[in-house]
């Protein structure tokens, strides 16, 4: 199963919780690419995540996986160098969010040591493969947490991207890959690369489930001097919108100069969902790129790991030890010149986006095999961070998504990117275009935010009269189950033209329980469904077998009033199926 819908749905229809996340388990034990995963979750810590995952979290008992330089309790934390490594108490607050909404974490997955590279090679550890073609670059530095949503083995994944770490991997292996606004997700219990520019990243296979996973992380952490306050109205583009793209004179693609056609043809993708493509000028943004690893930021790097280098110089990555030891030597006056100079960047690239929703640029000029990469390390990563390495510095949100295949082999891909903020409006505008190029992927609804769960007992059941009210309104089945015993079901009969429907009440003696369903409603759209419940049908809180209590259908006891009891049918369709001919 690729998406969080698939494992949603499964458990809904009955699914054994513990048997799908057995599978899960085995096909990551058995993978045969063992540079995947760094540690993985043993089957009785997976038991032991599942027992303490509130059922009706909002990502209940969906797998994932963490980059490994990103805290989880009771995992090691290597950052991709095995001296390094150190046992953590407690989880990075993304992980304690998403463990907060029953997600089950399959282990700490490989990357370029420390965070430091675009390639998904810098690893003592046996390097990815590439989901399409292994004499390829997997994509750095969060290439295993990519690989393991590519081939299927979690639906979605942890990374992190400081210069494009979340993106690159994404574009190399056909991803949705979601860069959040600066600080949105809190970066506590994350090995610094650069601390005030890094950024906690997500993989997925639809923006559907990047924007489910964001609305689980996206919070903030009064504990993280970094961490900012995500909105409470996130900003929406409408249906027609501007974009910007760049002069044909400044793209360059390093001799992937087909990949040009691609990115015509996402162009015109976007063109057919209402938008205007306006030419501007990049420099200012390709100027701010080269200030990430050309400028002192390279200092904080260095500033990050500088203890442990200074005492372990020969347990770093060659070329990784190379990059960061020049981060000892910036004077701060150079910081400040570079400050000054990124100033500057940014005016002339808001003065470029003024007026225009988002800009859309190639994730990537093109891929590297290995062979070319050992030959040329640090020149063709720099290369790959092209269009990357800007984003945090000048305070962008982004999103990566697959555009094609190069002479339709390897997978390339754009990334849109926009002010503070705009996440979401990226997300839902990605979903509009990806089923544009034909991925059959879920539509967004605000369900993934701001959510209330609603109990439903009769035609807007799955699959009766009145479900078209939960599902034009965005509504997700959540799950199946019943009442506790102390609730009795009556028959409203027609009338005021309204058909046949139940009344929930509960009693205090000779209850039953009664088969229900629990749907998720957005906030905006929970309003709307309840304010057209007619009387005297009304909504409160449902007692359920578990112990929980929810909102749900409930009646007045004037309902009662020579009504029919239907208790004895253990629920709406089984009285349904006794009158069917």
């Amino acid at each position: 199963m690729k998406t969080l819908a698939e494992f949603q749905q499964a458990y809904a229809a009955g699914g054994d919780t513990q048997e799908i996340l057995r599978r899960v388990w085995e096909t990551i034990r058995d993978e045969p690419d063992k540079g995947i995963f760094i540690t993985k979750a043993g089957w009785d810590d997976i038991l032991k995540q599942l027992r303490e995952a509130p059922v009706d979290g909002k990502l209940f008992g969906i797998p994932y996986a963490v980059k490994d330089n990103i805290d989880v309790a009771g995992m090691p934390t290597t950052a991709a160098c095995p001296d390094y490594s150190y046992l953590p108490e407690e989880s990075a607050t993304a992980v304690k969010l998403l463990q907060a909404a029953g997600a089950i974490c399959f282990g700490k997955t490989n990357l370029d040591q420390f965070a430091t590279g675009l390639v998904g090679v810098r690893t003592p550890y046996p390097v990815p493969k590439n989901a399409f073609d292994e004499k390829y670059l997997p994509g750095g530095s969060s290439c295993g947490s990519a690989i393991a949503v590519a081939k299927e083995l979690v639906p979605f994944s942890l990374g992190t991207d400081t210069a494009g770490s979340g993106r690159v991997p994404a574009a190399f292996n056909e991803l949705i890959g979601l860069k959040p606004t600066r600080g949105f997700v809190s970066t506590r219990g994350v090995v610094d690369a650069c601390k005030s520019l890094d950024c906690i990243s997500v993989f997925a296979n639809s923006c559907a489930d990047a924007d489910a996973v964001l609305g689980v992380t996206a919070k903030l952490d009064c504990e993280e001097a970094w961490s900012r306050t995500p909105p409470h109205q996130w900003k929406r583009f409408g249906e027609g919108f501007r974009f910007g793209i760049p002069r044909p004179k400044d793209l360059q693609y390093f001799g992937w100069d087909d990949a040009g056609k691609l990115f015509e043809a996402a162009k015109q993708a976007f063109v057919e969902l209402g938008g205007e493509a306006v030419e501007v000028d990049i420099q200012p943004f390709l100027a701010a790129a080269r200030l990430l690893y050309e400028g002192p930021w390279v200092a904080e790097r260095y500033v990050g790991i500088k203890d442990f280098l200074a005492t372990n110089p020969d347990s770093v990555f060659p070329v990784t030890r190379e990059i960061i030891e020049k981060g000892e030597f910036p004077k701060a006056s150079e910081l400040f010149e570079a400050k000054y100079k990124l100033a500057e960047c940014k005016r002339l690239a808001d003065r470029e986006m003024a007026g225009l929703d988002f800009v859309m640029l190639p994730t990537v000029p093109r891929n590297f095999t290995l062979e070319e990469v050992s030959e040329e390390p640090v020149k063709l990563n720099s290369v790959l961070g092209t269009y990357t390495n800007f984003m945090n510095l000048l305070d962008y949100s982004a999103l990566a998504l697959p555009a094609g295949r190069y002479q339709q082999k390897l997978p390339w891909g754009v990334t849109l990117f926009a002010e503070p903020a705009a996440d979401r409006a990226l997300l839902e505008l990605g979903a509009r275009y990806e089923r544009r190029i034909g991925r059959e992927v879920p539509e967004i609804s605000d369900v993934n935010f701001d959510a209330i769960e609603i109990v439903v007992c009769g035609a807007h059941l799955e699959g009766m009269s009145l479900n078209w009210q939960l599902t034009e309104r965005g509504g997700r089945l959540v799950s199946k189950g019943r009442t506790a015993d102390c609730y009795r079901m009556y028959l409203i009969p027609e009338g005021n033209r309204l058909p046949e429907r139940p009344a929930l009440i509960r009693v205090n003696e000779d209850g039953v329980q009664i088969a229900v369903e629990v749907w998720s409603l957005g906030i905006k759209q929970f309003g709307d469904f309840v304010s057209k419940i007619p009387a005297p049908l009304g909504v409160g809180k449902v007692l359920l077998a578990d112990g929980r209590e929810k909102c749900g259908f409930i009646a007045e006891p004037r309902a009662t009033i020579g009504a029919r009891d239907l208790s004895e049918f253990g629920g709406w369709a089984g009285y349904l199926n006794s009158i069917r001919p």
